[in-house]
């Protein structure tokens, strides 16, 4: 059996291979696993609830011979359905909420052996940049205890940082995976719109702002994930363009020479706090050197456009979700069930018209033309995944009773992640920078329609150039053990 720190110290196809060869089985990884949450989540909070019988269960059973086979894996809770294990989407409100199947996304990591043994912390109904939620307490940065993981994969990427599982689920409705990877230090990517499967309860999410995915901590993994996720489920109302290989492929395969613009990624008049705008000037540099046409640019796009867009769908679609699960229950949405941010949102979206909606995807569109447009004559755009470095805890509060300063603080913090969204194109995180006080800082890679490929391409031959595999958080397995 593998010690703490040895298992923390292989990512999840190193993992794969150990079982494939017999040196450790999979019942063992999922011991192990189950170590690491008892040693670090008191801690960090970042494991919501331990499946330990369904995992033990798979673990000792005729696992599928798939890429990932014998390997721990948490989910989040939130969208993603396990059959008969309750989704509670950090909600007093959705407590319980427990359905008879498994999501098509989840069939698809079952079936390359992945082993599901618990759920991860995330903000109410997913709708902050910080994870800390009333429902089910802070999930803490392990780089920094007291400090925000991001939102709302702030406990996939705690865990994951950690080294209690090497990769974990996570979604992205607005910066979801890559702002937390950001935060805690690790790889974050945003795929495509259509790459990967949301059925069967849904086609799209918030008019397809919503993608699924993984956060890891070798761009590896996530490009082996995505293989093992990505297409069409029947049903689906579109999907994305099909990859020429395997994007385990384009790991390692030369990216060529690129032309890569770099920005803030800030509104105009607003500039990124001066540690993330260090992190993208020294990424700037790494790009001219490893031979990368390299200059400041940014896509044209109508920011308070975007932001009144965003904001539209948000309140309009947290109000459906609300409004549709209380009434199937009987519950009554108040003060008692949900946090002051959710109420403010679900005012907002019962108060919209449907012309109202309608602007908002006829502007999308505009907003999606404007900013594809920059990928015509440049392959990258290069910005901070955040625009400030990770806060203390309570600078997101989500119940905090003036819901303007909070949404005001969380479009400070974000501000170059939902232009991704509203248009679908790709977009990765890499851990490239910490500020002064020990803190990750991320860098991202946004590229054209479609274009992952280039993406894991570019973003191996950073992790090459500048790996980051030895730092390790000093709340870790690696510490501890």
């Amino acid at each position: 059996m593998l010690s703490l720190t040895e298992y923390a110290d292989h990512d999840a196809l190193d993992l794969a291979a150990l079982v494939r060869r017999k040196e450790v089985s999979a019942a063992e990884l999922v011991e192990t696993a189950f170590a690491a949450i008892e040693r670090l989540n008191p801690q960090l909070n970042a494991v919501i609830s331990v499946m330990a019988e369904e995992a033990q269960a798979s673990a000792a059973g005729a696992l599928p011979d798939g890429p990932f086979r014998g390997v721990p894996f948490l989910i989040k809770d939130l969208v993603v359905s396990y059959a008969g294990v309750p989704t509670d989407c950090g909600s007093r409100l959705f407590a319980g909420w427990t359905r008879d199947f498994d999501s098509e996304i989840l069939k698809r990591w079952k079936a390359a052996g992945l082993v599901v043994i618990g759920k991860t912390n995330t903000p109410e109904l997913g709708s902050s940049g910080s994870t800390e939620p009333v429902a089910t307490g802070p999930a803490h940065n392990p780089w920094k205890l007291g400090y925000t993981t991001g939102g709302s994969s702030g406990g996939s990427v705690a865990a994951v940082a950690a080294g209690i599982v090497p990769a974990a689920h996570a979604n992205d409705g607005g910066g979801s995976i890559r702002g937390p990877a950001s935060c805690c230090g690790l790889v974050g990517l945003k795929p495509t719109r259509g790459r990967n499967p949301l059925g069967p309860d849904a086609g799209e999410m918030w008019n397809g702002l919503v993608v699924e995915h993984v956060v890891s901590r070798s761009v590896r993994d996530s490009a082996a994930l995505l293989d093992c996720t990505a297409g069409p489920d029947v049903g689906d109302p579109y999907s994305a363009p099909a990859p020429e290989r395997p994007f385990l492929d384009e790991v390692g395969a030369d990216p060529g020479r690129l032309r890569i613009g770099f920005s803030d990624g800030t509104p105009p008049g607003r500039q990124a706090h001066p540690e993330c705008r260090q992190a993208v000037e020294d990424a700037a540099k790494l790009l001219a050197e490893l031979g990368h046409e390299v200059e400041p640019a940014e896509p044209a796009h109508d920011t308070a456009m975007l932001n009144d867009i965003f904001m539209a769908l948000f309140g309009a679609h947290t109000a459906l979700v609300i409004d549709d699960y209380a009434a199937s229950v009987g519950r009554t949405p108040s003060a008692d069930n949900l946090e002051r941010n959710n109420l403010y949102l679900a005012e907002r979206g019962r108060a919209m018209s449907a012309a109202d909606i309608l602007r908002a995807l006829n502007n999308m569109n505009t907003v999606t033309r404007a900013f594809a447009q920059f990928f015509e004559t440049r392959d990258i755009w290069l910005t901070p995944t955040m625009a400030t470095p990770p806060p203390a805890h309570g600078h997101l509060y989500a119940d905090m009773a003036d819901s303007e300063l909070f949404f005001e603080r969380l479009w400070t913090f974000n501000t170059a992640n939902t232009i991704h969204n509203v248009s679908g194109h790709p977009a990765i995180t890499l851990p490239l920078h910490s500020s002064a006080d020990g803190l990750p800082i991320g860098v991202m890679l946004g590229a054209r329609y479609g274009a992952e490929a280039l993406l894991l391409r570019l973003a191996s031959q950073i992790e090459a150039a500048r790996p980051w595999r030895e730092r390790h958080p000093p709340t870790s397995v690696w510490q501890t053990a």
